[in-house]
């Protein structure tokens, strides 16, 4: 199989695109890829201060460098969540960070749950046990994400969900017809609160088979296991449901998010929740649609302060 660019050898075929590429033509299309959804969404551009938030895992980490090596203003954010769960899973992850910072020479800020704020998602996990594990991890990433950037002067915070991540979402959302849900799910989510910085998601059009081999074709080493705490998650089973749907129809996936867009911009634009508006936090001063964020509850559960 020959590169359909140049005649070399090819190293990757992407079956939805039918597509052959050899290694650098490959890379080259992924950056051009990243660089159009840039654009397409209005995300943001090169002057603008970028708040990564990184895992360790190939997407984030890929996030942030194929941002730099398009000259966009990266720096990252790794949020240490204390989980060990007898394999050191967040040491492990932050291992991956600091060597992706020693070797792509990039400013990562990191935090520390346990020794900032005296507690860790296990510890929220034993408290809840009725809740679901990514649940209550969501909100607490979600909440020091945005803290974070806006305190630290980053308008924008990227995070590196892939095509395979917003289709699962997406069938999520799609069974529960949960309309608000689906009316928030976007490559790109600007500000609507002072104390709030925009989401912005630049893989949504690529496959995590992409990202993984960008981060493979990049040299990037990073975290391979899934969190303990993943196990039994409906979003992986859902993945698995939709890779048999692609493997049966290459491009389903593309076509089925590509479509959601359109519907999205078409209807769901003028869907609005009536009462529904963003207000402060009595606890924390961040933005919240009821008295007290979902953040402040959660912790007050195991004693800790913001």
């Amino acid at each position: 199989m020959k590169c359909r660019i140049c005649g070399k050898n090819a190293q990757v075929h992407l079956r939805q695109h039918n597509l052959a590429l050899c290694r650098d033509h490959f890379v080259e299309r992924f950056e051009r890829e990243v660089e159009r959804a840039i654009r397409r969404h209005r995300m943001f551009d090169r002057n603008t201060p970028v708040l990564v938030a990184v895992s360790g895992g190939k997407d984030s980490l890929a996030a942030m460098r194929v941002l730099h090596r398009l000259g966009y203003n990266v720096s990252g954010l790794y949020i240490h969540l204390g989980i060990h769960e007898g394999v050191g899973y967040s040491d492990l992850s932050l291992q991956k960070v600091k060597k992706f910072q020693e070797t792509h020479g990039l400013p990562v800020h990191i935090l520390h749950l346990e020794q900032t704020f005296g507690y860790t998602i296990p510890a929220l996990v034993h408290r809840r046990r009725q809740q679901v594990p990514c649940s209550q991890c969501g909100t607490v990433k979600r909440y020091w994400m945005n803290r974070y950037a806006v305190e630290h002067g980053f308008p924008v915070v990227v995070t590196g969900h892939n095509l395979d991540d917003e289709v699962a979402t997406l069938l999520a959302n799609n069974l529960r017809w949960d309309t608000g849900y689906l009316a928030r799910q976007a490559p790109f989510l600007p500000s609507t609160h002072p104390r709030m910085a925009a989401k912005a998601k630049p893989f949504v059009y690529l496959s995590e088979k992409e990202t993984a081999l960008y981060a493979l074709f990049q040299g990037i080493d990073y975290v391979r296991m899934e969190c303990p705490f993943a196990e039994g998650a409906k979003s992986i089973f859902y993945k698995e449901l939709l890779n048999r749907l692609e493997e049966r129809s290459p491009g389903t996936k593309l076509r089925y998010y590509r479509e959601f867009l359109r519907f999205r911009e078409e209807v769901l634009s003028s869907h609005t929740h009536p009462g529904v508006e963003l207000r402060t936090c009595t606890v924390c001063g961040m933005p919240t649609t009821l008295e007290v964020c979902a953040y402040c509850r959660l912790t007050s559960r195991v004693g800790t302060q913001v």
